[in-house]
């Protein structure tokens, strides 16, 4: 049974859709990845992503914000 670790638990304040991200880890080894799993009411969304892609996706959500104006 592959363990779980909670890394962040955020609520997007519009949608009030619960994120949160968890390393997966499993009993065999090999690579981390990133479970991310979005509550919208009762219905989950869960998808597990690679280091480089997180990076990635990381990378695009921080030049997205970043380009945003500050409240």
């Amino acid at each position: 049974m592959p363990s779980l670790k909670s890394i962040a638990k955020l609520r997007a304040p519009l949608g009030r859709q619960e994120i949160e991200l968890q390393q997966l880890d499993h009993e065999a080894g090999g690579m981390s990845l990133l479970r991310t799993r979005i509550r919208e009411g009762s219905r989950f969304t869960v998808f597990d992503i690679d280091p480089i892609t997180a990076r990635e996706w990381g990378q695009a959500l921080l030049a997205w914000a970043g380009s945003q104006p500050h409240e």
